[in-house]
Order: structure tokens, then sequence, then C-alpha cells
């Protein structure tokens, strides 16, 4: 058996699933890590090599290299396996790179015929809203391998199912079905109603800068500020709940948010807190930046990914000297702006460019997510209803 896990693959005792697995007789000949690695300890995309499990001695493949193609099982990786059992904690949204590293290893392990096992786990944003676009063929990345919208309402385990049905709507690469033996194990109990702090369930750390589920609730906007020269909180004690930068005006920024919510309609659920602070690593390091925290007060009408674009938009025109969007490398890719990698194609960018109004943004998306809601059908647990 090979297992692809990492710190959050624990049962409800904590006890991590490598250990569980040694207790009950069933030692995994391999480990494979995702981004961050098997114990989580590293930072974002940072590359890692094979290894061996230091508290098991189980050999490590690492699916987080420096490479694309590191990204992917080698036959040799999975020669002799029967099974590949995968337990991860996905977070709900597109760019968290789990979901991709499952598909790529579930694409390998049909082609070498290995079975795989997928052990479901909780959306911690429930399993109800879309919100996004879809992925054009030409900025499909590992944040973005299939035209799936930013937050898609699907667990790990129904991804596997999207993935072995095909995608015939996205780009090539899981257009077609997956001809492999895939079993999805479901959770008892869970339902696309519920979020995470409703499962009675432990949060663990899926990975570094994923401290708690507000986090998660968040983050599909937040991490749009990756593509810019902003601050996303990494560094401290609030990461993606916090954003800003050193020439901006917290309290400024707040005002021109609560302008562009039109008094809540088209930002609910959301309150914007304006304050500084210094992060102890990553961008401005050492340096006090202004900026406001993201407060959810209501996680069932706030839309996080609309919600991370206003701030895009508010921020740019508030300091247009100095905003900039990434053009460094980022997620393998080097020929696109990363804001076109992260919301899969350049419209975004363009809309905020153009200072187009919020609500034509929003209504540019509601065809693709209309669409996807159907489009998803067929994977959907009926366990979960």
């Amino acid at each position: 058996m090979g297992l692809l896990c990492h710190p959050a693959s624990v049962a409800d005792d904590l006890t991590h699933v490598v250990d569980r697995l040694i207790q009950v007789g069933v030692r995994p000949a391999r480990l494979f890590g995702p981004e961050h690695g098997v114990r989580g300890e590293a930072q974002d995309m940072i590359g890692l090599p094979d290894e061996r499990d230091a508290r098991t001695g189980i050999p490590v493949v690492s699916l987080y290299g420096e490479t694309f193609e590191s990204l992917v099982p080698a036959a040799a990786d999975l020669a002799e396996l029967d099974v590949l059992v995968v337990d991860l904690q996905d977070i709900g949204s597109r760019y968290y790179t789990y979901v991709w590293t499952m598909a790529l290893a579930q694409a390998a392990a049909a082609r070498a015929g290995v079975a795989v096992v997928v052990l479901d786990r909780p959306n911690p944003l429930g399993g109800l809203l879309i919100e996004g676009g879809g992925v054009r063929e030409d900025c499909e990345s590992f944040v973005g391998l299939g035209a799936v919208p930013v937050r898609h309402g699907l667990t790990i385990g129904e991804i596997a199912r999207l993935c072995a049905g095909g995608m015939p709507w996205g780009g090539p690469r899981f257009a077609r079905p997956i001809d492999g033996e895939l079993t999805v194990v479901p959770m008892r109990g869970w339902r696309r109603t519920m979020r995470f702090g409703e499962t009675g369930l432990p949060w663990v750390m899926p990975s570094p800068n994923m401290p708690t589920p507000d986090t998660a609730l968040v983050y599909p906007g937040q991490c749009l500020f990756e593509a810019t020269n902003l601050s996303e909180g990494r560094g401290t004690t609030r990461p993606f709940e916090l954003v800003g930068a050193p020439f901006l005006d917290g309290y400024a920024w707040a005002e021109a948010l609560r302008a562009e919510a039109g008094g809540g309609d088209l930002l609910p659920g959301v309150q914007f807190r304006p304050l500084s602070f210094r992060p102890t690593f990553h961008k401005f390091a050492g340096r006090s930046c202004g900026g406001v925290q993201l407060h959810v007060t209501d996680p069932t009408t706030f839309r996080p990914y609309l919600t991370g674009i206003a701030l895009l938009a508010t921020a740019r025109r508030m300091a247009p000297a100095d905003f900039r969007w990434r053009t460094e490398p980022y997620e393998f890719v080097a020929d696109r702006p990363a804001i076109d990698i992260l919301t899969g194609g350049e419209e975004i960018r363009g809309a905020i460019e153009k200072n187009v109004a919020l609500d034509e943004i929003a209504g540019a998306m509601e065809p693709f997510e209309r669409a996807f809601a159907e489009r998803r059908r067929p994977a959907l647990l009926p366990e979960y209803a």
C-alpha cells in the first residue's frame, strides 16, 4: 500500500494515519508527500526531495519538487503497489494544491494499474455555494488543472469522482475519464450545509499558513494577494485574514471597501477593520504595514472570492504608483501573470485595471457558476444530501 497524506491526516483522537495503520498491522510500503510535505514543515512553493520519514523510516516520495514533472508519481514510485490510499484535508478552494496532487496521482495510478482509495474529509466551506469563473486552457496550472470555480463546494472525494468522470468542458489534462479503479470512502454524518465547526472534529493545520477554519473561509479571495506585492499576512498569526502594505492607509482602505460594498449588498457577511501589522517573515518582513483584517460576520452570505477582488480593486485605486502585479514565476508558470493563473484568465485583471464595477464582475461569473452546478452533479455523493 502507498499512502498520500499530510499533517491533518488524523483520526478523531488525533492519531496520525500512518501510526493508526501501523497499529492495526498495515505498514505502508511508501509515503507520498504533497506540497509542504508529509509532516507539513515546508513553507509555500518550497520544493522537497525524496527522503525517509523521520518517525517511521518509511520511504517518502515527494510530489512537490522543482519542476511540474515532479508533481506526478513516476512509474517506479508506483511499482509493486496494489493500492494508493489518499487521505488529505482540503479547504474547498481550487488553488489549494492538494486536490490537484491527488488528481495527478489518481491518473498516474490508473496508468500503472494501481487502485485508488480516497478517504473523504469535510469541505470547511460547506458543499453548497459556488463562486468564480472557469480556467482557460492557456492558464491551466497547478492551482487549476481543470475548469473548476475557485469555490467549488466539493469534498476531495467528490473532486476525485469529478476527475474520474472527465471534464470535457475544461482543458485537455482531465477532459477524458480516468480509466482506473477508484473507491471513495464517504464520511458518516456530514451534510452539504455544514461548515467545519459543526462537524465536532478537531482542526489540524493542513499547511503552515492555514491555522484555523476561519483562515480557510477567507482564503478563496485572500490568496489572490499572492499575485501582488501586497502582504497576504504571512509572517503574522492571522495569515490571509490580514492584508496590507507599507504604502497603504488601513483606515482609508476600510472606508473605500465600505463604499464598494454598496451598503453591504455586494459584499455581505464581512466587516473590514483597519489596522497596522508587522510580518516577521515573507513580504515586508519587519516593516509596518497599513491594512485591514477581515471579520466574517455571516459565513452563509459571505462571498470570499468577490470580496478578494474588491480588496484588490480598491488597493490598486488607492496606490496606483506602488501597487504591482506579481511577475515572477508562480507555481511552475513563468509566461503568465500570477493573477491570471489564479483567476483562470486575464478577465479579472483586465476588469480591475479598467475599474469595471464590482457588480458587473460578479455578473460575468454567474453563467459559469450555474453551468458548473449542473456539471458537478454526477460527482456528488448521495450520502451528503
